[in-house]
């Protein structure tokens, strides 16, 4: 893992197998790469878009090539001296359909599977109807329904000897063995003699050898007596009323539901929302060894050379999974350096812990810390009162924050707020003196305190709370003092005691220790979802002052970060995790890099944008009202919530529009527009159910959603609203070059700072994209891999900067100099470069240093009022030599006098000659380019 430099994050999916990674191998070397940073590989649901769904760790994914194709990835990444890293998901697995044979042991076997501890299942929950089984929550309609239909069907697998209840064709429900009998001796005699091969009693392990002979036995009599199987299985299919399978569904170990029951019924952990995801309880030895075997057996043999961890804060123990699987990974492979990188979401004021031993995030914090140094904090104060003018909504984020959080506690995640209350009200019974505290008491002050709650989790233990975790939890109970009734309040101290373990070492070893253990991880793994689901996937699309601080990992109160806190931040990093990753787009933004950097010129120009919004709002006014009218025909009735979109979504809309205007899109090129006009479509549609103020996905409001569409056609129609698309598209051109250059900015810093730079598929040009699925489109790889072979330098592509390729030659060019200097990257020390002169704002800058070789990083911030498009173009981003007006950068001591080239050229034009060997004229750094990297040669 010394060769680790940079990586690309590739999805793999049916459409992009492991051969076509293979494929691409050498392009990626050329480009600089040093490894493949692969989608979860093992074998999921079949037809998965994402490979989160797990259902087999023991084999790579058949639809993706399997191991084979595995096997000639690693040979080609070795033949460039590259690697592999891979993503893997011990939170969760998936779960339904017919495919995870662990999951469906436990449907036919309950309690008696071996796999009924694998799963976070409560065996035992407050309702006594699901006492010894569990919810699946998998029907598209209330269950008396879909039996009424037929939908639900008794089936007899010959291939297999099982009986099971199909759910549209879909779903495999496997039936008890113990009930064998019932459905064979429905046939009358003639399958008696096997109906005896099936006994009630017994143990467990007996009775699973009793239950494989008598599907023995049926399958070997099934082709002989397959009429008489057929009547058995009509007699209960055919009957009216189904009385008869009802029954039989009633004594298996499962309860079938409606899936809107899963909301405040389910008894298991999921992740998330998602029925079809459930949790595990990797913190058992048995569960880590059976999901991570195969894992470490493809890392001991040199195929994977390290792995990023879905979703950690799922974990009942993140710090010991982290620990236990460092220790796992180097007795696997002693001479290896594996990578462990983590996906974690990590507050304004919270650092992941070193001793958790892992190499650091996967780079949502430096997402975050990039963006928000592009940002003009004065723009703040006039674009949020523009928001709030306009829609008459909360100023602040926290302000909707709040409330999304009580929302999702209420009404998504409810079953898991009162399976985490039963836990703590158990503790509260188990003393005199607090046990008068009721179930729904502690119900209503745990809410509360997760309403506060602003990081994602706390993970105090049986050691008790650290620090940060302490300083965490206080600041969730000052906040829920303030808005709880005081009736109450004294609960909320001792649900502190308890949260945090404070007096954990007092209680004796035994069944309240654990008791007292397994209610904290149950409020730790309640409170990352929440967060989650409140903020990411709710808030976000609520607030929308400035929606390129709507990303994941950041936090939208925060609209700006100082230079002087970025370096900060990178000092921490180089200081605490060197090999952290560097991320600025994913297959989770909500926004491409790009789209938001283009947005983030809006923080310059808050007057101009205000103007904008006014006209387009006016002008467009008659057209909401129309297409209001035109849906309400449609439907018979006037749509829900008044003319749409409302005032907020409507904002959103022309941020949306403007931000991810294609450059090379005309108003008047009707199938390029209704192309984006698609794109963007897909966008509203989750944005307005997302938001869950009109309609959800689990009741969309049609109407409003159709108004929707409607007025965002209109919107781009030259013929119904001539001015606002152009208009849209002039303005989508007038900060384009600012956006550009901001591009471009973010760029090199991935490059260059401490850490380790990942490259999202395909954003090796620019990335206008918007939320999933429009982040996960095909990647265009034939071009890309012409223009890297042209070999041209940044420079030379800068009068066609709109294709894109200015940036991959930025990106390669940059990557060069890091394999050539893998010390300096990797150790170098990080200085800050002091800007000194009128425009000091405009410029930031830093130098790496390591025995001997330095480099120099300069890019140039909110610069929009310098740069705009020209007549018949989008203008250039050379940013004029007389704006800077004399500013100059102060190289650090130890660079005085040293020869600085510019390592973005292949001539090494010498940069250092047009200063005094201490300051280098900002004029001449940009001279050529936007961006700046100096070599000291």
């Amino acid at each position: 893992m010394s060769g680790l430099r940079a990586t690309v994050r590739l999805q793999f999916r049916r459409d992009f197998p492991l051969d076509r990674a293979t494929e691409l191998v050498p392009y990626f070397a050329a480009l600089g790469i040093s490894h493949i940073y692969a989608s979860p590989l093992l074998k999921s649901r079949p037809g998965s878009t994402h490979g989160y769904d797990i259902v087999d760790h023991s084999q790579i994914d058949p639809e993706l090539g399997g191991e084979a194709a595995l096997r000639r990835l690693s040979a080609a990444l070795r033949g460039h001296a590259m690697g592999l890293i891979l993503d893997i998901v011990p939170n969760h697995m998936g779960v339904g359909g017919a495919d995870n044979a662990w999951w469906l042991d436990v449907l036919e076997w309950g309690r008696a599977s071996p796999y009924a501890d694998f799963f976070d299942i409560d065996w035992d929950p407050p309702d006594p109807a699901l006492r010894g089984r569990l919810l699946a929550p998998f029907l598209g309609a209330p269950y008396g329904e879909v039996l009424e239909a037929g939908d639900l069907v008794l089936h007899f697998d010959p291939a297999d000897g099982r009986f099971f209840v199909s759910a549209y064709g879909a779903h495999r429900f496997p039936v008890a063995p113990r009930d064998y009998p019932a459905i064979l001796n429905a046939a009358g005699d003639t399958l008696a003699d096997l109906a005896r091969g099936f006994p009630d009693g017994g143990g467990r392990d007996a009775l699973r050898r009793s239950a494989a002979a008598g599907r023995d036995a049926l399958r070997a009599a099934h082709a002989g007596r397959a009429s008489a199987f057929a009547a058995a299985l009509a007699a209960f299919n055919g009957e009216p009323g189904r009385g008869r399978l009802h029954r039989l569904l009633e004594r298996q170990h499962y309860r079938l539901a409606w899936w809107r029951a899963a909301a405040d019924e389910i008894n298991w952990r999921r992740f998330f929302d998602i029925n079809g995801l459930a949790g595990m309880r990797v913190e058992r030895a048995d569960v880590f060894e059976a999901t991570h075997d195969y894992v470490l057996r493809l890392y001991a043999e040199g195929l994977i050379d390290g792995v990023r961890i879905d979703h950690i804060d799922g974990l009942a123990d993140p710090r010991g999974y982290c620990r236990k699987l460092r220790r796992r990974l180097a007795a696997a492979r002693p001479d290896g350096e594996g990578v462990i990188w983590v996906e974690k979401i990590l507050a304004a004021h919270e650092q992941l812990p070193s001793d958790w031993l892992t190499d650091g995030t996967t780079g949502y914090d430096f997402m975050n810390e990039a963006a928000a140094l592009l940002h003009d904090p004065e723009g703040a104060a006039p674009l949020t009162a523009l928001w709030t003018a306009l829609t008459g909504r909360p100023a602040a984020f926290e302000a909707e924050a709040r409330p999304a959080r009580r929302q999702i506690l209420r009404e998504t995640l409810s079953s898991e707020l009162w399976a985490t209350s039963a836990a703590l009200h158990r503790i509260a019974r188990r003393n005199i003196a607090t046990r008068d505290w009721t179930l729904t008491s502690v119900r209503r002050a745990l809410e509360e305190l997760l309403v506060h709650f602003h990081s994602y989790r706390i993970y105090a233990g049986a050691g008790g709370a650290t620090e940060a975790d302490a300083r965490d939890l206080a600041w969730a109970l000052a906040g829920a003092r303030r808005t709880m009734r005081a009736a109450d309040r004294g609960l909320l101290d001792l649900l502190g005691t308890w949260l945090a373990g404070d007096d954990l070492r007092r209680v004796p070893p035994g069944a309240a220790r654990q008791e007292r253990l397994r209610a904290m991880v149950r409020f730790q793994q309640l409170s990352a979802p929440t967060a989650a689901k409140a903020v990411e996937d709710t808030a976000f699309y609520r607030y929308g002052r400035l929606l390129s601080r709507n990303e994941v990992g950041a936090d939208p109160d925060q609209f700006a970060l100082s230079p002087a806190h970025f370096h900060a931040a990178m000092e921490t990093r180089r200081r605490r995790h060197r090999r952290a990753l560097l991320a600025t787009a994913t297959h989770d933004h909500k926004r491409g890099e790009d789209t938001r950097a283009r947005l983030a010129v809006l923080s310059e120009l808050p007057a101009e944008w205000e103007a904008a919004v006014a006209r387009w709002t006016r002008l467009n006014a008659p057209l909401r009202r129309e297409v209001g009218r035109e849906v309400g025909r449609e439907v018979g009735r006037e749509v829900e919530g008044g003319p749409a979109p409302d005032a907020a979504d409507e904002l959103m809309l022309y941020q949306t529009l403007v931000s991810a205007w294609p450059l090379d899109l005309a108003p008047d090129d009707s199938a390029g527009v209704a192309a984006f006009r698609d794109r963007v479509g897909m966008w509203l549609e989750k944005s307005v159910r997302e938001a869950k103020r009109h309609g959800e996905w689990a009741a969309p409001n049609e109407p409003y959603e159709t108004a929707c569409r409607d007025f965002l056609a209109a919107c781009l129609d030259p013929t119904r609203s001539a001015a606002v698309a152009q208009e849209l598209a002039a303005f989508a051109a007038r900060i384009a070059p600012a956006g550009a250059v901001n591009g471009l900015a973010q760029t090199l810093l991935r490059l260059t700072v401490p850490g380790v730079p990942d490259l999202y598929q395909g954003t090796e040009f620019w990335d206008f994209s918007l939320v999933d699925p429009d982040n996960r489109r095909p990647v265009d790889w034939p071009v890309r891999e012409a223009a890297l072979g042209a070999a041209k330098t940044p420079a030379a592509l800068l009068g066609c900067w709109p294709d894109g390729r200015i940036k991959q030659a930025l990106i390669a060019r940059a990557l060069r100099l890091r394999a050539r200097l893998p010390a300096l990257f990797a150790d170098g020390s990080y200085q800050r470069l002091r800007i000194e002169g009128p425009e000091a704002a405009h410029a930031f800058g830093f130098a790496r240093i390591h025995e001997g070789h330095a480099i120099v990083v300069a890019v140039p911030r909110l610069v929009a009022g310098w740069l705009a498009p020209q007549a018949g173009s989008l203008g250039n981003l050379t940013i004029p030599a007389a704006a800077w007006k004399g500013t100059t950068a102060v190289l650090p001591r130890l660079l005085h006098g040293r020869r600085l080239a510019d390592a973005l050229d292949d001539s090494g034009r010498p940069v250092s000659d047009a200063g005094d060997g201490v300051r280098l004229p900002l004029a001449d750094l940009f001279a050529t380019l936007p961006v700046a990297l100096l070599e000291a040669r």
